[in-house]
């Protein structure tokens, strides 16, 4: 009898509330074909589940739910999902196809930590060394003393491909590779503005177009099907893929604020520094995978989430394709932002805890960024002290907290999540 009481609270604790534009599905822990790799964890209690979810609810009702926030959100601890919702549609001017768990988005920058983890899974086979000269991978490259390793912390001096192509005769009717942007590279560095090697941090997007050159080189693969045969298909993400040209009639486009589409440009077939589209649910994979004890090294971890540029003071820093806060009571929240076009995505993970906040949008809604102060709701991780992540453009990073609405937050959850879900 005391052994069915027990599983019954355990498959209760299993359980938490997700909302599909306002439709409830049952969500918990991943399937257990998909977890079969992944660490053991301790169930939530009941108590536990209920707790994260309302505080994770208050906070979106008072910052994402006032805006047009268009996609998904999904918290989860100790491999359980406390919290998911999808709101809106694939296209918020035709109001056709609503956003669920397979919707897949551009991840734009947090695609980064697929390119770092790939290169370093290729270091951990031998297959390379972080200590090489980029050089070495790939011929003609003309840079002296700029390493993998420099790519991987942005610490090359290279500045971004995506600033002076267009600015020095690229043809915009063209679209650019990630050939192009060695080959351009090599052809006018004596004209681009290039700092030495490892003097400083400058986060450049030139640093991970030339990375997923070195593992498809090192590979002996397409970038896309590496991480598909190391990363996507072992760990069941079943939605991820890396977009190429050929992706060009299934990839979901993206908006300003306004609904007006982003048009498709000369920057958009790069890869490595962006173009992995992925959902909320794949990204737990993910995260639960790298907390998986010998997944990757401990070693080889240890350097990932290390941090590699101390010229400036502060708590902001770069490590092996993961952006991090290093507080001063000895926390670390590890994660990357990303933005490209109309789409903004925050990946936040607390190690310490098995905890991860994932926040995917697809119509420029900058207030996505604000779902990092959830991390104080699994440690003190000091995140109403910090503002926005220093990646994103200017404006977002000077924005000011919206104001609170004068109705009370029962009435505003009850109307204003709902209503965001109709735009």
């Amino acid at each position: 009898m005391k052994n069915i009481v027990r599983l019954l609270l355990i498959l209760l604790a299993l359980e938490s509330c997700a909302r599909v534009n306002n439709k409830k599905v049952t969500s918990g822990p991943m399937n257990a074909g998909d977890t079969a790799s992944l660490p053991a964890a301790v169930p939530l209690t009941p108590e536990e589940i209920s707790y994260y979810k309302r505080m994770v609810d208050s906070h979106l009702d008072s910052t994402l739910g006032r805006t047009r926030f268009n996609g998904s959100v999904l918290v989860a601890k100790n491999g359980q999902i406390v919290f998911e919702e999808y709101t809106g549609f694939v296209d918020p001017r035709t109001k056709k196809d609503s956003i669920t768990p397979s919707t897949p988005f551009h991840l734009a920058s947090v695609s980064k930590t697929f390119t770092g983890m790939a290169t370093l899974r290729l270091w951990e086979e031998g297959k390379l060394n972080i200590e090489d000269p980029v050089s070495k991978y790939l011929a003609g490259f003309p840079l002296e003393g700029v390493t993998i390793r420099t790519l991987l912390n942005h610490r090359s001096g290279i500045p971004k491909y995506d600033h002076y192509m267009g600015e020095m005769g690229w043809d915009k009717r063209k679209m650019i590779s990630n050939q192009d942007v060695l080959d351009f590279l090599i052809a006018n560095y004596k004209k681009i503005p290039i700092a030495q090697p490892n003097r400083g941090f400058s986060y450049s997007n030139t640093n991970y177009a030339l990375l997923a050159l070195i593992v498809e080189k090192v590979s002996g693969l397409p970038f896309k099907d590496y991480l598909k045969k190391t990363f996507f298909d072992p760990l069941g993400m079943k939605d991820t893929y890396v977009f190429t040209l050929a992706d060009s009639a299934r990839y979901m486009p993206s908006f300003y604020y306004s609904n007006r589409e982003y048009r498709f440009e000369f920057l958009d077939a790069v890869y490595g520094d962006k173009n992995v589209y992925s959902t909320v649910r794949d990204l737990l994979k993910w995260h639960q995978a790298l907390q998986k004890e010998n997944y990757f090294k401990k070693a080889t971890l240890d350097q990932a989430y290390a941090g590699y540029s101390f010229e400036k003071p502060g708590t902001h820093n770069y490590g092996l394709g993961w952006r991090m806060y290093l507080l001063k009571n000895g926390k670390r929240l590890i994660y990357h932002n990303g933005w490209w076009h109309g789409n903004r995505t925050s990946f936040y993970r607390m190690v310490d805890e098995d905890a991860v906040i994932i926040a995917l949008c697809n119509n420029d809604c900058r207030y996505v960024y604000k779902v990092k102060e959830l991390a104080d709701i699994f440690g003190d991780y000091m995140q109403q002290h910090h503002r926005y992540a220093d990646d994103e453009p200017t404006q977002v990073a000077r924005a000011e907290r919206p104001k609170r609405s004068s109705k009370s937050p029962a009435k505003k959850k009850s109307s204003t999540r709902r209503s965001t879900a109709r735009k």
